[in-house]
């Protein structure tokens, strides 16, 4: 059993004054890299109306400013970041003292909430005294000793509430955060980082970071994994879930037998916690869409956009950013960052491939079907798209994205044209290799396809995707998530229907209800498909993913095709449809 901390967020209980016109939404502790900046500390998101922001910030930072001097924590840093109908606060701190930090920002935001509602704050010098105590407990100059020592040998640091590991896989050591070794006990000589690629994305990042292990397998190393699915290294699965935040990085990176890593990085874990390293090899942004906006002071795709840039800061000195220059979002973005980027693209005239083949600098392309790569100095042309399963004779134009990307990463990780082009062609479109992302099937001669697509923007792409392949008849199957709006399941349903199908299955989500009633999804489904101009008898409703799997597959015939969103369910619709088919 693991010790509980000596201190956790329950160790003190700050009153916070509050009204219906400024509330503390959310507070954190941040424990790397993240959207504001490099540091480690404690983040607090504040909704307020009626304020200038001007006058909230400003009286956060005679607060906050008030505590750190109280604190003797004058040297750390306090960073803002304005959003509609909010403010992003947050202060620095070290690693081991991140309670305290969390504590020391909700004490000043006690103070300030009191400033601005006018309302009679609490004892300021018995606060701060219950402050520093909390410090002292907390304190383990131990992990700063390491933290410090690291930096000088060139090795990257991970560091949680339990464990603390110097290095990368085969590389690495991991100690108990209460029993930590003197620097000059460490074996240094033995510990190394590893190539470690980071993956964002709002769509495709699964896909790339499954592809981009497959080759580096391909290349005889033992590549391992994070995803919103497991952490994998080899072919050993090490826990199952969505581990596609820091603490999943962690856990890969102190395996062992790893040899080369690749992290999927999903926006949750990314503004909640920030990022699990620092010296990664190379990290991917792959494109941005509208998809959980109105979190954390997201609310526009240019500010997810920033977000997603954010694995930037995870660089070594010579590190890679990748990007797609197809996506305008990324483009624009670029702008800001002095990071050594390497681009691609299905257009092989785009500005950003033109520009990085004028100065020597590395790239890929779609040209004629093939996937093609510059290193600087010379081009060439890798694969045809026809021998990536993947990408569906070349119909599914987002996955030769994700096949471009993954070359650029395989380079900037070193790996082998050799091993990319067999990683390539070697990466199925099933189950076993890439899960839920457009799976193919055979049912009485019809072709099935299974996907986890769940936003207007992935959605889109697997429909330009079916579209291209001929069918008597098309099915879809659909169930959207409860917490989304009325017009954004209305939307994505909309969005379906472009495929032109024949009948539509609307199901029932159970799992996925999230304060709604059952009915109301699949109500707005039938809507959306009346408006679309459906008739009654084409949709279908049924209680479950599977139940309304059942429904399609009794009526296929040859040459349909049916197409089934799947939110649920998952393993028992894989293996209704392996029993009744083939892949």
């Amino acid at each position: 059993m693991v010790a509980k901390p000596i201190v956790d967020e329950d160790t003190l209980d700050i009153p916070i004054p509050e009204a219906s016109n400024l509330v503390l939404d959310d507070y954190r502790r941040l424990t790397g890299p993240g959207l504001l900046w490099d540091n480690t500390g404690a983040i607090f998101d504040v909704l307020f109306q009626d304020f200038d922001p001007e006058d909230v910030i400003k009286s956060w930072q005679v607060q906050v400013h008030r505590v750190l001097d109280a604190l003797n924590w004058g040297n750390q840093e306090t960073i803002e970041r304005r959003f509609d109908g909010g403010v992003t606060l947050a202060l620095s701190a070290p690693m081991d003292q991140l309670y305290s930090a969390m504590f020391a920002g909700l004490t000043a935001w006690h103070f300030c909430a009191a400033d601005l509602l006018g309302q009679t704050p609490g004892d300021f010098d018995a606060m701060v005294l219950d402050l520093k105590q909390v410090m002292i407990e907390e304190a383990n100059p131990a992990l700063i000793a390491l933290i410090d020592a690291a930096a000088k040998h060139g090795i990257d640091i991970l560091s949680d509430d339990e464990e603390v590991s110097i290095g990368h896989g085969i590389g690495s050591q991991v100690w108990p955060v209460t029993n930590l070794p003197a620097p000059q006990d460490v074996p240094w000589h033995r510990l190394h980082d590893i190539p470690v690629a980071m993956i964002t994305g709002t769509n495709g990042k699964t896909t790339t970071t499954r592809l981009s292990a497959a080759i580096a397998k391909a290349g005889g190393k033992i590549s391992g994994l994070t995803s919103t699915d497991f952490v994998r290294v080899g072919d050993d699965i090490l826990d199952r879930g969505d581990y596609s935040g820091p603490g999943g990085g962690r856990m890969l990176l102190r395996d062992p037998r790893l040899e080369i890593a690749y992290l999927e990085v999903a926006r949750g874990g990314l503004l909640q916690r920030g990022l699990p390293l620092r010296r990664a090899r190379a990290a991917l942004v792959g494109n941005v869409a509208a998809d959980h906006l109105g979190q954390y002071g997201i609310s526009t795709v240019e500010e997810m956009a920033e977000a997603k840039f954010a694995v930037h800061r995870t660089l070594a000195e010579d590190g890679v950013l990748v990007l797609n220059a197809d996506d305008p979002y990324i483009v624009a973005e670029a702008n800001h960052t002095l990071a050594t980027v390497w681009w691609y693209s299905l257009d092989p005239v785009a500005p950003q491939i033109s520009d990085a083949l004028a100065n020597g600098a590395p790239c890929a392309w779609l040209d004629n079907n093939h996937l093609m790569f510059h290193d600087g100095k010379k081009t060439s042309s890798l694969i045809h798209v026809n021998e990536i399963p993947i990408t569906m004779g070349g119909a599914a134009r987002y996955n030769i994205l994700n096949a471009l990307g993954a070359v650029c990463l395989s380079y900037a990780l070193g790996l082998s044209s050799a091993a990319i082009i067999t990683g390539l062609s070697g990466f199925g479109n099933n189950p076993q290799d890439n899960p839920g992302r457009c799976n193919e099937f055979r049912v009485n001669d019809a072709r099935v396809f299974v996907d986890f697509a769940h936003n207007p923007h992935s959605i889109s792409a697997v429909i330009e995707a079916m579209a291209s392949i001929p069918a008597k008849r098309r099915f879809i199957l659909l169930g959207h998530a409860g917490d989304r709006s009325d017009q954004d399941i209305l939307d994505v349903t909309q969005c379906a229907l472009s495929l032109q199908p024949d009948y539509v299955v609307a199901a029932e989500v159970p799992e996925y209800l999230r304060g709604r009633k059952l009915g109301e999804v699949t109500a707005l489904i039938q809507t959306g498909c009346k408006e679309h101009g459906l008739r009654d008898d084409q949709v279908i409703v049924a209680q479950s993913p599977a139940q309304g799997v059942a429904e399609i597959m009794q009526r296929l015939l040859p040459e349909d095709l049916a197409l089934l969103l799947v939110l649920s369910e998952r393993d028992k619709v894989f293996e209704m449809l392996e029993q009744a088919g083939t892949t």
